[in-house]
């Protein structure tokens, strides 16, 4: 029985020890589900971030995609507005000019409408954070840019002007009665002022380096070239306009009297700023009133015993003190603030009279004033057109009245220019168009004792200074002046060329100027023509010859390298003035003979720069052309 008891004994522990031990399997079997349990969430977890990450990727792609077309469809629709608004630029500036009040507001609105739109259309976030990816950003920013100019040119400019147009009626400009309205001209200061300013900030928006020189698509790169041509040319239409609001006033007496000193340029007998200054005549006005009071030829003028300037040093080293002692030698200097001072004393000296303007225009300047005023009828029985006025005034003039009648008739063709101005019937535009041609050519330039007035003409052809170039520009000055001591330039043809190349490992660019000089004189002018016209030798230059001073001005910074005449290295003076490196020439030729000197310059700093010329004005307009250098050829 006890063995019994203790097998059951046994038999319970060991069915103890068996659930004990089923305990602990089944405590390991919890486990084990727990561990699956974790994967299995771990799993549902990384699913979970993948759809979303998957998504994610989705949506930016598709924001992506549609921020594309976006930009896409709002750049298409952009150049479709400036499509449309370019032309109407164009209509809207030459409807203003005509004083087209029915036309000219329309224009300017719908202009205004279109540019408002292309603006609005290319200046969102998106597009703006699209423009900091490679390739595609440049595009964008240069639509960008030009949608802005056109947008501040159209609604500073073009609707304040055409607003301005509503109620302005263009002949009011004009001279009637040899009395000039000055309240139209008061009237449009305020417009004319706040459409420069829109127009300066217009032109700037487009010229800046990282839209000008971008490196874009090429249809887009054509259209902003076209546009900043564009926006430039009316730049210098509105600032012109500023300019005459401003100035004329004052000038035509509107604070009071004001004597006016007008210099006839000769280019028969060539100076830097134009010609020897061989007529001359005072005007009065006063409130607008205008009258030509006193005439006089250089022969009126004494040689001037002091000079009456002190000159500069460097102005006496080149031409000699004769610029402050004979009236014809004024223009030697190609600055004409200090030859207008000097005529201004000449005039001072000899008549008493003081005069606070002095403007200087050419026979070329008449020739264009005479498409608005119509053809004059001399004493003589001869009729000046615009056709024919210059080559009346510098030729026929010499070969067919004797020396004593040709002071006379300049006189009278003065007066006359002026009376058919001053009583009124000219072409409005016509008379706009001349002016604003003679001035880009440097054919009228203006110089005013009040130094405000003369600060409105700072930065203006009018203002003959030396040239000034800029960032991208270098600016060279070629003067001519007569040595022969006649009028034997009506037979002096001219050609400039410009190039540049970069070959210095510093990265200086060289510079090189080429003028060709030719006399086209017939072979037997020294007999054929007048002494008057070939000088008779009486300056040491044979009859016939054209003797011609060359000056070759470069701007400040730059370095002179030499001459060369006809390929071949020679004599020449180098010097300066004011600043700028220079080299004198003399040439000499005979009928038929042709020269061509070459000026080297160095720039002052690396990296090329756009050559730009300005020269003595010419009987006909000299348009600089570019040539081509290389380092083989360009050896200095």
């Amino acid at each position: 029985m006890r063995g019994s008891r203790g097998s059951e004994k046994g038999a319970a522990g060991g069915d103890r020890a068996h659930r004990s031990s089923g305990g602990s399997h089944s405590g390991s079997g919890r486990s084990h589900g727990s561990g699956h349990h974790h994967r299995s969430s771990t799993a549902r977890r990384r699913k979970r971030t993948r759809r979303i990450l998957t998504w994610s990727l989705v949506g930016l792609a598709a924001l992506l995609v549609l921020s594309l077309a976006w930009v896409g469809i709002r750049a298409l629709l952009a150049k479709n507005e400036l499509e449309a608004a370019v032309p109407l630029a164009r209509q809207a500036q030459e409807q203003i000019l005509d004083a087209d009040a029915a036309a000219a507001p329309k224009t300017a609105r719908d202009l205004a409408d279109h540019a408002a739109s292309a603006a609005s259309l290319t200046g969102d976030p998106i597009w703006r954070l699209y423009e900091s990816i490679p390739g595609l950003g440049p595009n964008l920013e240069v639509l960008r840019s030009i949608s802005a100019s056109v947008d501040r040119a159209a609604s500073g400019a073009v609707l304040p002007l055409a607003a301005a147009a509503e109620g302005m009626d263009l002949a009011r400009f004009a001279p009637v009665g040899n009395r000039i309205d000055l309240q139209p001209i008061v009237d449009l200061q305020e417009p004319a002022h706040q459409a420069r300013v829109a127009m300066d900030t217009a032109a700037a928006i487009v010229e800046q380096p990282r839209v000008a020189a971008a490196d874009v698509i090429g249809p887009l790169a054509d259209a902003r070239d076209e546009y900043v041509d564009l926006i430039g040319q009316a730049r210098d239409v509105v600032g012109a306009l500023d300019r005459a609001t401003t100035l004329l006033p004052p000038m035509l007496g509107a604070a009071g009297p004001r004597d006016i000193l007008l210099l006839f340029q000769n280019n028969a007998e060539l100076r830097s700023l134009g010609g020897i200054p061989g007529a001359l005549a005072l005007v009065h006005a006063d409130g607008g009133g205008i009258g030509l009071v006193q005439q006089a030829s250089s022969s009126d003028f004494p040689r001037f015993d002091p000079p009456v300037v002190q000159l500069p040093i460097e102005t006496r080293a080149l031409w000699g003190d004769n610029t402050a002692r004979y009236i014809q030698d004024a223009t030697f200097t190609p600055q004409f603030p200090l030859a207008a001072t000097v005529a201004r004393e000449m005039w001072r000296q000899r008549f008493g009279q003081e005069v606070q303007t002095v403007v200087a225009v050419d026979p070329v300047m008449l020739s264009y004033l005479l498409r608005a005023t119509g053809p004059l009828t001399l004493s003589t029985g001869d009729v000046i057109s615009a056709d024919n006025a210059v080559t009346f005034l510098l030729q026929d003039v010499y070969l067919r009245y004797e020396v004593a009648q040709q002071d006379a008739i300049f006189a009278e063709v003065a007066a006359a220019a002026f009376d058919a101005l001053a009583a009124g019937g000219a072409d409005p535009r016509a008379l706009i168009d001349a002016f604003a041609q003679a001035g880009a050519e440097r054919r009228i330039l203006i110089w005013n004792a009040d130094a405000n007035e003369q600060a409105a003409l700072t930065g203006t052809s009018l203002v003959g200074a030396l040239p000034e170039g800029g960032d991208d520009e270098q600016a060279f000055g070629v003067y001519f002046n007569d040595a022969t001591g006649s009028k034997m330039d009506r037979f002096l043809q001219l050609g400039i060329d410009v190039g540049t190349v970069t070959c210095r490992n510093d990265g200086l660019p060289l510079y090189e100027i080429h003028v060709t000089l030719t006399n086209t004189a017939p072979g037997d002018a020294a007999t054929s023509l007048p002494a008057y016209v070939t000088g008779g030798g009486r300056y040491g230059t044979p009859p016939g010859s054209i003797r011609t001073t060359v000056h070759a001005y470069s701007e400040l910074g730059s370095y002179n390298l030499g001459v060369k005449l006809n390929g071949e290295p020679t004599g020449y003076h180098p010097t300066s003035d004011t600043g700028y490196t220079l080299s004198k020439v003399v040439s000499t030729l005979a009928p038929g003979e042709t020269a061509t000197y070459t000026f080297g310059f160095l720039g002052g700093e690396s990296g090329s720069k756009q050559p730009i010329i300005e020269s003595t004005p010419l009987m006909t307009p000299i348009e600089p052309q570019r040539v081509a250098l290389s380092c083989d050829s360009a050896v200095w």
